[in-house]
């Protein structure tokens, strides 16, 4: 028999790591829908904690949509959200090493990048705008001293641009999301309200 060792109160170690609970336990969320398809995103600690965008077809079959070397996942706001969004077999997200927007196509092929290289302007929210052939995002932008400032931007889905403003004044945007007649609609909110007044002052805009 294995020998018996007696030790302090608190300082016995365990074979049990906090690695070995965690390591092979997969976060799942944000599930999308495109056509008979239905996708959502992985977190997975064996890989690093790398965020990876599944898809699984009509017909039972799942797999992978964005290769290794990237993570879907934006740090607006800090705590991101929003990081990718599907439309027509195409997926657009956020990398998390250099928040960028890139696309892929989800039947293969190595993704694109739409915005451009730099890591202290982040997107999120993004929502298709098919008759301009834009995406409408959450731009937080870091590179000058101060507060980041956000803005609503429109980004081409087939060129690497910085973004074009299309919202600006205030301290927070969210949700934007295309009405049927191409408007924009979107959640604001005014610097430093309290929560209790957040609620309140959400305004839904076209």
């Amino acid at each position: 028999m294995p020998r018996k060792t007696i030790s302090p109160y608190g300082s016995w170690k365990s074979s049990i790591s906090t690695e070995m609970i965690v390591s092979e336990s997969v976060g799942l969320g944000d599930m999308e829908i495109d056509g008979t398809d239905v996708y959502w995103l992985e977190t997975r600690p064996s890989e690093g904690g790398r965020y990876v965008v599944v898809r699984k077809t009509s017909d039972g079959l799942i797999s992978d949509v964005i290769p290794g070397g990237f993570s879907s996942r934006t740090t607006v706001h800090e705590y991101g959200g929003g990081s990718y969004l599907v439309d027509n077999e195409t997926i657009f997200f956020s990398n998390y090493s250099d928040q960028r927007v890139y696309k892929v196509n989800v039947n293969g092929g190595n993704p694109t990048a739409i915005s451009r290289g730099n890591s202290d302007v982040r997107f999120a929210d993004g929502s298709v705008d098919e008759l301009r052939n834009r995406i409408i995002y959450g731009r937080e932008d870091h590179t000058q001293a101060g507060e980041a400032i956000n803005t609503l931007v429109s980004l081409d889905m087939c060129d690497e641009t910085d973004g074009t403003i299309a919202v600006e004044g205030a301290d927070f945007y969210a949700s934007p999301s295309i009405s049927p007649d191409g408007s924009v609609s979107y959640t604001h909110l005014r610097a430093h309200e309290t929560l209790r007044y957040l609620v309140c002052r959400l305004l839904l805009e076209k």
